[in-house]
C-alpha cells in the first residue's frame, strides 16, 4: 500500500517537473480564440454575428482562469524545481516560448478595450514591459550563443518577436503611439529576417521534426498581426479612404501563407499529438481577426464570408485541441520527459 502511495507521489512529482513553459501556448490559443469570437460578435449588437457577444465574454473569463491556473502550476514547479528554469531557458526551442506570457497579457489587453479601459491599460503595460525584456534577453542570447544550430530553427522562433507586433493594437488606443511604432518596427524587421532564415532552413536542410510541424501555422501569424497593428498606427481604421498599399501587402501575404499551409493539412493530420498542436490555434485566431478588420474596411461580402469560414475552422480546431489534450492528460501522455 505504502509502495503504491510512494509511486503515485513520485509520478505526480515527475509530472510537475515536466510541466513545461509550452503549456502557456494553450492559454494564448484560448486568448486568441476569445478575442476572435469577441470581434466577430461585435459590441452592442453591431458585429457580424451579434449572437456571439455573450459567449465571447464567457470565453474571456475562462481564458483568465486558465491563465491563472497554468501560471500557478508553473510557479509551483519553479519553487520546487528551480533548476528546471535554467534547463528550459537554455533549450534551443523552449527558450522561444517564454515570451508567451507577455503575448497573453497583450492579447487580453486588446480584449478589454471594449470592456474596461483601465483593466486594458494595466494588462497592456504589463505585457509591453515583459515583451521588451523578453526581446532584449532572447535576442542577446541569439547573437552570442554556443549551442544553436540551423536544425533548431522553426517558425516557433517568431514567438519572441511577434509579441512586439501586438503591442500597437491596444497601445495606440491608450495613447502610446510612438512606443507602439517602436515595437512595430522591431517586430516587423526581425520577422522579415527570421522568415528568411526559416525558409532557408526548410528548403536546404532536413525537414522539421513531426512534433514541431504544427509551428508551420505560425508562418501566417506575423503578417496578419502586423496588418492589424499597421491599420491602428496609420489611423486607417474606420476611414472611408480605404486601405493603403502596405496594408494590402501584409494582409494578402498572410492570406497566401494561410492557403499554402492548408494544402499541408493532410501531412499535419498524420502526426501524433504533441502539445505543439496548440500552435494551430493562435495563428488561426490572428488570421480571423485580420479578416474581420478587412471586412470592416471594405464592407465586402467576400471578406464577411471568409471571416465566417475562418472562425468555423478556428472553432473546430479549438474543440479538437481541447478533446485531444484532455485525452492526453487522462492517459498521462503529456508532462513527460522529452
Amino acid at each position: 500500500m505504502s509502495n503504491n502511495a510512494v509511486t503515485a507521489t513520485e509520478e505526480k512529482s515527475l509530472r510537475l517537473q515536466n510541466f513545461h513553459i509550452t503549456f502557456f501556448a494553450i492559454v494564448l490559443g484560448m486568448a486568441g480564440f476569445s478575442l476572435a469570437v469577441q470581434k466577430v460578435g461585435g459590441h452592442d449588437g453591431k458585429g457580424i454575428l451579434p449572437v456571439l457577444e455573450t459567449p465571447a465574454t464567457i470565453l474571456v473569463y475562462i481564458t483568465i482562469a486558465l491563465f491563472v491556473f497554468v501560471g500557478l502550476i508553473y510557479a509551483a514547479k519553479l519553487m520546487r524545481y528551480p533548476d528546471t528554469l535554467a534547463k528550459e531557458f537554455n533549450h534551443p526551442v523552449k527558450i522561444n516560448f517564454f515570451p508567451l506570457v507577455a503575448k497573453i497579457f497583450l492579447v487580453l489587453s486588446v480584449a478589454y478595450l471594449d470592456r474596461d479601459m483601465q483593466v486594458s491599460y494595466y494588462l497592456w503595460v504589463t505585457g509591453a514591459i515583459l515583451q521588451f525584456i523578453a526581446s532584449i534577453v532572447i535576442i542577446s542570447i541569439w547573437i552570442r550563443h554556443t549551442h544553436f544550430k540551423i536544425e533548431h530553427m522553426t517558425p516557433g522562433w517568431f514567438i519572441p518577436i511577434v509579441g512586439s507586433l501586438i503591442v500597437p493594437i491596444a497601445g495606440v488606443p491608450h495613447g502610446f503611439v510612438e512606443i507602439s511604432w517602436f515595437f512595430f518596427s522591431v517586430g516587423l524587421v526581425f520577422w522579415i529576417a527570421l522568415f528568411t532564415i526559416v525558409m532557408y532552413r526548410m528548403i536546404f536542410h532536413p525537414p522539421i521534426p513531426d512534433r514541431l510541424l504544427p509551428t508551420l501555422f505560425i508562418l501566417f501569424a506575423p503578417p496578419a498581426i502586423a496588418f492589424i497593428a499597421y491599420i491602428k498606427l496609420a489611423g486607417l481604421a474606420g476611414h472611408d479612404a480605404g486601405l493603403d498599399g502596405f496594408a494590402r501587402v501584409l494582409y494578402y501575404f498572410s492570406l497566401f501563407m494561410f492557403i499554402l499551409i492548408l494544402f499541408k493539412v493532410q501531412i499535419l493530420a498524420k502526426i501524433n499529438f504533441f502539445l505543439s498542436w496548440w500552435a494551430y490555434s493562435f495563428p488561426l485566431a490572428a488570421k480571423t481577426l485580420a479578416t474581420v478588420v478587412m471586412f470592416h474596411m471594405t464592407h465586402s461580402v467576400f471578406y464577411k464570408n471568409l471571416v465566417l469560414f475562418e472562425l468555423a475552422v478556428l472553432t473546430l480546431v479549438i474543440l479538437i485541441l481541447i478533446v485531444v489534450t484532455a485525452n492526453a492528460i487522462s492517459k498521462a501522455e503529456i508532462c513527460v520527459e522529452d
